[in-house]
C-alpha cells in the first residue's frame, strides 16, 4: 500500500519535548529539577508500502492517495524534566484514521495491476502508537545555544485494514476474491541516539531554533527522525513551529514495509 500527501492531524513526532522545552542555564539551577509539559498537532503526509494476504493466496496492495483522510480520534502529548545537564522525556501518541473510496483502480494483486475493466470498492483504516523515552546529556551551554547528547528507544505499533470489493471481469479462475477484508499489523521496538538543541537570537533571546535528529535500528532496518523550526519564549512556556520528517525502513519480511510521515508541527510548551 502506498498512501502519499494524505493531510492527517495525526500521528505526532518523537522528541517534540526535546524541541520545544525551555533551556535551562546550570548556573542558574544547577541541581534543581525543572519540568515541561507539551501539547502538540502534525500535519504530515504519510507514505507506506504493505500487502494484504487475501484467501486466494495472492497479496492484495493498495496505491491510494485519497483513502486515508479521515481522522477519528487522536492523542498527542509529552512530558520531560531536566536536572543539571541530564534530562528525560517521554512521548506518546495515538491515532486512528479511517476513510473510503469507490471506484478506484488504486489496488493490484500480487504485484499485478488490475484488470482494464475491473474497479474496487475499497475501505482502509490504520490505528496505531508511537512511544519514545529517551535520556539526554547537555554537552554545549552556551547563553545563545545548546546542544544534548540523546539516547533511548522509540515503539511503533501499527494495525492496519483493508475491505475491498471488486467489480468486472475477474478471469477463470478468478485472479482474486471479489470480496474480502484482511489485516496486518506490526510491532517495532528500536534503540534511537543522536543530538538536539536550540540557538537563541534576538536582543532578549525569546526567539529561538530548535533542531533534532536521532537515527536508530532494532526490528525495523532502519528509523530516523528529523526536525528544524523556529520558536518563541514567554514567561509561562514557548510556542514553536517546525518541519518534522519521520522514516521507518521495516524488513523485507514485514507486511509493512516503509513508512513514513512529513509535514509541518506546531506545539505549546508549558514549563515549571
Amino acid at each position: 500500500m502506498k498512501i502519499w500527501n494524505i493531510p492527517a492531524c495525526a500521528l505526532a513526532a518523537v522528541a517534540t519535548v526535546a524541541a520545544v522545552a525551555p533551556t535551562v542555564s546550570r548556573a542558574e539551577t544547577p541541581d534543581e529539577w525543572r519540568f515541561n509539559a507539551t501539547i502538540y498537532a502534525w500535519l504530515p503526509s504519510i507514505g507506506m508500502d504493505t500487502s494484504f494476504p487475501a484467501s486466494s493466496g495472492s497479496s492484495v496492495d493498495v496505491t491510494a492517495s485519497d483513502i486515508l483522510n479521515a481522522l477519528n480520534f487522536t492523542f498527542m502529548g509529552a512530558f520531560g524534566a531536566q536536572k543539571g545537564d541530564w534530562g528525560v522525556f517521554t512521548d506518546v501518541d495515538y491515532l486512528d484514521l479511517s476513510s473510503s473510496t469507490k471506484q478506484t483502480r488504486d489496488l493490484s494483486v500480487g504485484g499485478i495491476d488490475l484488470p482494464v475493466d475491473v474497479t474496487a470498492k475499497a475501505t482502509l483504516g490504520i490505528k496505531g502508537w508511537l512511544w519514545t523515552t529517551v535520556g539526554s546529556y547537555r554537552v554545549v551551554d552556551h547563553p545563545d545555544y545548546t546542544m544534548d547528547l540523546v539516547a533511548g528507544a522509540r515503539m511503533l505499533n501499527l494495525s492496519t485494514d483493508l475491505k475491498w470489493s471488486l467489480t468486472g471481469n475477474l478471469g477463470d479462475p478468478p485472479i482474486v476474491d471479489a470480496s474480502g477484508k484482511s489485516k496486518v499489523s506490526d510491532t517495532l521496538w528500536d534503540g534511537v541516539v543522536g543530538f538536539k538543541g536550540r540557538a537563541t537570537f534576538g536582543d532578549d533571546h525569546k526567539w529561538f531554533v530548535p533542531y533534532y535528529l536521532d537515527i536508530g535500528t532494532g526490528d525495523s532496518d532502519l528509523t530516523w527522525l528529523g526536525m528544524l523550526g523556529a520558536g518563541y519564549s514567554f514567561g509561562w512556556g514557548d510556542v514553536v513551529g517546525v518541519w518534522r520528517y519521520l522514516d521507518y525502513n521495516m524488513p523485507s519480511k514485514d507486511a509493512i514495509q516503509n513508512l513514513n510521515f512529513n509535514g509541518p508541527a506546531i506545539g505549546v510548551t508549558v514549563h515549571f
